[in-house]
């Protein structure tokens, strides 16, 4: 027990570093690779990858694994959302710092949880509330353009606009989060990829080189794709709140990330941003794993004949997941 523990926290630690990948490493390919498409290609290498994977899981799923048509609506918008948020956070990263588009990405949390709140009705502690005015701080302080300006940067407020996206999409997904996720990430991936490319064609972006398509594609499958498996693998043993508090570390390994591969400089901004933005992510970690212990339960589903169908487990929290 105590071996699948720990391999399960490193599952969820290596499923942050994958995701950290993406901005630093976006940030250098969009010198090739026009936003839209570059939101493509990461999708359609995440899609393909998952789906591959998805061809040696097929058969240990039952039909109540899989989505519904009663699931269609949530399916339509955690689609579109994610068709809206990478563009806007590609075009964000590229007229922007990499390094302040890494941290605003834990605005997600804010988002998530606001949109819980006054949409679906859920419940929202203390503890969260003082942590979203931390994140909503660090935000400010990271979109400000310097003390001779006041108005924030162009790039930052798009990263925010994605972030706010996703935030909506975690919503609709949590919907249809009892499903496959072999399957949500692979519609995710292959829908996600061709409306993008869609929209890449109709504004006419330029078409990148096959070398550069590869590359973002690689990047796709580690960053978007290995990182939700190893995720979802992780919560088998952790369960989804305590895989999402150590997930909270993706931003903070990205930042550094920024700084070597992209040879950013950190300005006194960024360091104060930085703190409020750990305050933040700390009150998260320690309200998600309190609350996970006393609430997350699960639910074992058998047939007539007694044969377990599958396991369904439930945390009464809001939830930061892979911004897949």
């Amino acid at each position: 027990m105590k071996s699948n523990t720990s391999k399960a926290v490193l599952f969820a630690f290596l499923a942050a570093v994958f995701y950290a990948l993406n901005v630093p490493f976006s940030k250098l390919l969009l010198a090739h690779v026009a936003p839209v498409y570059m939101a493509s290609f990461l999708y359609f290498g995440a899609g393909v990858g998952i789906a591959v994977l998805y061809l040696f899981h097929w058969k240990e799923e039952t039909e109540l694994d899989r989505l519904s048509r009663k699931d269609l609506p949530y399916t339509i918008g955690m689609v579109v959302l994610d068709i809206i948020a990478p563009i806007l956070l590609m075009m964000g990263v590229e007229i922007g710092s990499s390094a302040n588009a890494t941290l605003l990405g834990n605005f997600e949390i804010v988002a998530t949880a606001l949109i819980a709140f006054l949409v679906f009705r859920e419940k929202v502690s203390r503890k969260l509330f003082v942590a979203i005015l931390f994140i909503t701080a660090s935000s400010i302080v990271l979109s400000f353009e310097g003390s001779d300006s006041f108005h924030f940067s162009l790039g930052s407020l798009l990263v925010l606009l994605a972030t706010c996206c996703w935030g909506l999409e975690n919503n609709c997904t949590r919907k249809i989060s009892d499903k496959s996720s072999y399957e949500i990430v692979t519609i995710k991936g292959l829908c996600c990829s061709l409306g993008s490319f869609m929209i890449a064609q109709v504004i006419r972006e330029p078409f990148p080189e096959w070398q550069s398509i590869f590359l973002t594609m690689l990047l796709g499958f580690v960053a978007y794709g290995l990182s939700i498996f190893l995720y979802v693998r992780a919560q088998r043993d952790l369960g989804a709140a305590r895989t999402s508090a150590y997930y909270a570390a993706a931003p903070f390994i990205g930042t550094f990330l920024a700084f070597f591969i992209n040879g950013e400089s950190l300005s006194v901004s960024y360091f104060l941003g930085l703190l409020f933005m750990v305050t933040g992510t700390v009150l998260v970690v320690s309200d998600t794993l309190m609350t996970s212990h006393q609430h997350e339960h699960e639910h074992i589903l058998y047939d007539s004949n007694g044969k377990k169908l599958k396991t369904i487990r439930h945390t009464h929290r809001i939830l930061r997941k892979c911004s897949f």
